[in-house]
Order: structure tokens, then sequence, then C-alpha cells
């Protein structure tokens, strides 16, 4: 490669990472800022954290969220790896037909799943709240599990599984000693994806949520007509700490498994 392209890809990364973590590193600056409007700098101070612990509605928010969050990526994590699985190993009638299902929640627009469940609640007379949102984020999300788990199945070597037969292992010990351990990245990776998807999800959580099951992103929505509060500013420095530290560690953690 030439110096002057590689000047110029250099340059152009650059500008990149800048466009995508100057924002972010901002919003932390002023997350120790001490005035409420957030585009004026007044004063270094920690009372935002101090003062976002007290703040009932932004901690029923963020509980709210984790709840989904969690249970969410249990339940897409679990039937994603089966079905990707299921997908890769075996032949069934209808399995063209039903790989394609899982691509679909892919690339349709999120506005048409909340609309259907939206509709689908109303027919029923159901009434919102937490439990109405998570058929939506896991509708949406166990495909993702499905594709990574299956893109991490794709390398896998069957000659291992077979000489874990061979030597006396029955299904579930091959499965468990042989199986698991190598599509576990895949698994890992799947399962962050889909915690991520469904922590930040906004459009599926405002049409199924009930009053008093608000999620952060719908809070943070219904604040932005007032101004968002800097306590904000605080959870979302909290919370990229937390997500870095995740990520470091789960990137150890596979590459360890490898």
């Amino acid at each position: 490669m030439r110096p002057k392209t590689k000047k110029i890809l250099f340059v152009f990364t650059t500008l990149v990472f800048m466009f995508f973590y100057i924002p972010i590193i901002i919003l932390m600056a002023f997350s120790f800022n001490d005035s409420k409007v957030g585009t004026v700098w007044t004063g270094f101070t920690f009372k935002w954290y101090g003062s976002l612990f007290s703040n009932e509605a932004i901690i029923n928010s963020v509980t709210n969220s984790l709840i989904i969050a969690v249970v969410t990526t249990l339940i897409a994590t679990v039937f994603g790896t089966l079905a990707a699985l299921a997908i890769h190993r075996y032949n069934f009638p209808g399995k063209q037909a039903i790989n394609f299902l899982f691509y679909i929640p892919v690339v349709i627009p999120d506005i048409i799943v909340a609309v259907a469940l939206l509709a689908l609640y109303g027919w029923l007379d159901v009434t919102l709240g937490i439990a109405t949102v998570f058929p939506g984020h896991v509708a949406i999300t166990i495909s993702y599990v499905m594709l990574v788990v299956i893109a991490r199945m794709a390398g896998l070597d069957a000659s291992l599984e077979e000489a874990a037969k061979d030597l006396g292992a029955n299904e579930w010990q091959t499965f468990w000693k042989i199986t698991f351990p190598l599509i576990f990245p895949g698994v890992l990776a799947g399962a962050l994806l889909a915690f991520t998807i469904s922590l930040d999800e906004f459009v599926i959580s405002y049409f199924t949520t009930g009053p008093g099951s608000d999620t952060l992103p719908v809070l943070v929505y219904s604040m932005v007509r007032l101004g968002v509060s800097p306590e904000i500013n605080a959870l979302s420095t909290i919370m990229v700490l937390l997500i870095v530290i995740m990520v470091f560690a789960t990137g150890r953690k596979m590459s360890v498994s490898k």
C-alpha cells in the first residue's frame, strides 16, 4: 500500500472515530457540569451523580429496562441457539421457510412490530405493562442470536463431535463437553447483542408499555420536550463505563476460550 493511501485511510479512520466518540466524551464531561443547562459550563461537581440515585423515576425506568433486557436475553439466547443448532444440523420439511422467517425481524422496521403488537393486545383486551414488552423484544433479538451462533457453527469441525461419540460419549455429553464450548463465543456474542438491542429499544417499548412501566429510552424521550436532566448525563456516563468494562471482560473471556 502506498504511503499516501495509508495517510488518507488514517485520516478517514480518525475522522470516523471522532464522529462517533466526541459526542460521548462531551456528554460524559457535562455530567460533571454544575449547571442544569447542558450547553453552558459553570463549574465542576458530582452532585448529579448523587441526585441520580434519589430520582425515583429514573431508577424505576432503569430497573424496568434491565429486567426486560435480562429476561429477553435469556429467552432469545436459549431459543436462538437451539434454532441455530436445528437449522445447521438437520434437514426437515419447511426448513427454508423457517430459516427465512428468522431473517424477517432483522430487516423489518420496528414500528411494524410495535403497531402489530399493539393491535393484537387491543384485540385481546390485554392491559399494557412490563409483561407486554417481552414478546416484541424477544421477536427482534432471537434472530440476531440465531444468525451469530449459526455463523459460529459454520466453522465448527464436525470430526471433533464424531471423535467424542466414537469414544463413548452420548449426545448430551458431546454437546456440553465438545459442541457448547466451541460455539460459546458465538452464544456469548449473540447474548450481548440481544442485551444491547433490548436495553436501548425505544419504538416497541413506547407502543407496548403501560403507565408506570416506562423503560429508560421512553423516559428520556418524554424528558426531551422539557430538556434532558444532567442526571441523564450522569447515568449515561455510568452505563458507558459499565459497557466498556463488560466488552473488555468479554473479549478477554473469548481470547482465553480460543
